[in-house]
């Protein structure tokens, strides 16, 4: 097993301000509550937490039905438990695999603060009231050959409704297992997979029960936000929210500007029609926009009363949705990605006007996985993780260049270095001659040196022509590290790799999470 550190800002896509929030917080420090490079934060963060006697007995009753008895729902019972928080969207056979990434942070971190002498859970929060439906129908998976293979469920509900509760009507099992066969724990992994999405089951339903089979025995807490007890229970933050409309809209507005006078970007863009609501109606979540001093779902106005009246029909967007989290939950720390980090710098200003307390942001783990025969094939042909970030021909064209003899590849480099020399020398006493046969002279330079530089493309293909197997091995690591131009992890489902190692690596991946390393790690398992 190999681990290689690669810095976020060596990633496509890093924005600035999670580059910032990872390797230069005191610059976005202005933006969240705690820093999460303090050890002593997580600690501060807990001392914050007040949540009544009462609430949280209510809290923990509402996660029985959902869970069922667990030691992990009697240590949340006592007073000063805390939460480590986590959540995802519920997409088919778990989604990216990030998702599995950051409960392995979640529970990672949990554990350190037991040992540390703070009694803390790891929670997942299932995103089921998003109503993407064509964020959370489909996952992508590879087979022997390591090309990605889109499965995707079916469902006639229509848009608007919260995904959560929406019944897999068609699941796409039959070509998983197809995919996935060949691999060595192709078997297993199928029947587990099939034991989760039962047929009726819902997408939140179906996520939960193969959520709680990859994580059992790290003692998750699960969390469905469209469960009519957390509705009641979070009905009095979300009609106070609504209730303080103006005052809220404004603070959002500010801290939007602040961002990107700073020179970030809002995560949200927030202006004058942006609502922090929709309203739940007959199974659908209703968007609501803000104008006037007055709420319109496009057929109706309401009034922030009017909201703050019906609490439990409100579900939140996607900057209320972690305070409303908050509020039920003791949560001391939440572990979040890029994008959510970023959602987290906006949020702070809802924290702070109707908690008066945050947890602390912290970053997941993120790996790109290896098997041993890729990472032989990039030494081999001596590419790094940045070498794959450009897209597969060009990691055609990176493994022919080194497959070209040696003696002719240096025979072309010493050609145009003489090149260029002789073509400079020239330039440069024709300069003194006659100034435009000096640039004249420049320009056929460079009409030589790409006649140069394109033999020896020709030479570079013709090598690699000539070695199908290394051709061959190009397709394999641009189909495992980038597929169609994208992160691993954020990809493929976690289903390939474990079909490919076994269950065993969910262990291994706990082992390498959160190693005093805040990079993105290569791991070879």
């Amino acid at each position: 097993m190999r681990t290689i550190c690669i810095p976020h800002t060596e990633l496509p896509g890093t924005s600035a301000l999670f580059a910032d929030y990872l390797y230069r917080f005191d610059r976005v420090a202005r933006f969240y509550r705690h820093d999460p490079h303090n050890p002593t934060s997580i600690g501060r963060a807990a001392s914050e937490i007040d949540i009544p006697h009462q609430r949280r007995q209510d809290l923990v009753s509402v996660l029985r039905d959902l869970n069922g008895e667990s030691p992990a729902l009697s240590m949340l019972e006592l007073p000063d438990t805390v939460a480590v928080v986590t959540g995802q969207q519920v997409g088919l056979f778990g989604g990216p695999a990030y998702t599995l990434y950051k409960a392995l942070t979640a529970a990672k971190l949990a554990q350190q603060l037991n040992n540390n002498g703070i009694r803390a859970v790891p929670v997942f929060w299932l995103a089921t009231e998003d109503h993407d439906f064509q964020e959370v129908n489909h996952c992508h998976v590879y087979g022997r050959r390591r090309r990605p293979v889109r499965l995707e469920a079916g469902s006639s509900a229509g848009s608007g409704r919260p995904v959560g509760s929406v019944v897999i009507q068609e699941s796409p099992l039959n070509l998983l297992r197809q995919t996935l066969a060949g691999l060595l724990h192709a078997d297993e992994i199928t029947s587990l997979v099939e034991d989760a999405y039962l047929p009726g089951l819902t997408f939140g339903a179906a996520f939960q029960r193969l959520m709680e089979r990859l994580l059992a025995g790290f003692g998750f807490v699960f969390v469905d936000p469209l469960a009519p007890g957390f509705r009641r229970l979070a009905a009095p933050l979300l009609s106070e929210a609504a209730s303080r409309t103006a005052e809220l809209s404004a603070a959002m507005k500010l801290r939007s500007a602040d961002l990107t006078a700073a020179g970030y970007h809002a995560q949200v863009h927030f202006e004058e029609s942006t609502s922090l609501f929709f309203i739940l109606e007959n199974d659908n979540r209703l968007n609501l926009k803000f104008k006037d001093g007055l709420y319109h779902d496009g057929s109706r106005t309401l009034s922030p009363a009017d909201l703050a009246a019906v609490g439990e029909r409100l579900s939140p967007t996607a900057l209320l949705r972690p305070v409303m989290q908050d509020y039920l939950l003791p949560t001391a720390a939440y572990v979040g990605g890029p994008a959510e980090i970023a959602y987290l710098a906006q949020s702070e200003v809802l924290y702070r006007t109707l908690l008066g307390r945050a947890p602390v942001p912290v970053s997941r783990s993120g790996f790109t996985l290896l098997d041993e025969r890729s990472r032989m094939l990039m030494e081999r042909y001596h590419l790094t993780l940045a070498d794959c970030f450009h897209g597969e021909e060009t990691l055609r064209r990176r493994v022919a260049h080194v497959l070209l003899p040696d003696e002719l590849d240096a025979t072309f480099q010493d050609a145009i270095l003489d090149v260029r020399a002789a073509a400079d020398k020239l330039r440069g006493e024709l300069h003194q001659f006659d100034p435009t046969l000096a640039a004249a002279m420049e320009k056929s330079k460079a009409k030589v040196l790409y006649q140069f530089e394109k033999i020896q493309r020709k030479a570079a293909a013709e090598a690699l022509r000539r070695n199908t197997l290394a051709d061959s091995a190009a397709g394999h690591i641009s189909g495992l590290v980038f597929p169609n131009r994208h992160l691993q992890e954020r990809f493929y489902s976690i289903l390939p790799f474990l079909a490919t190692h076994g269950l065993d690596l969910i262990d291994t991946i706990y082992e390498n999470t959160q190693q005093g390393c805040p990079d993105h790690l290569m791991l070879t398992v």
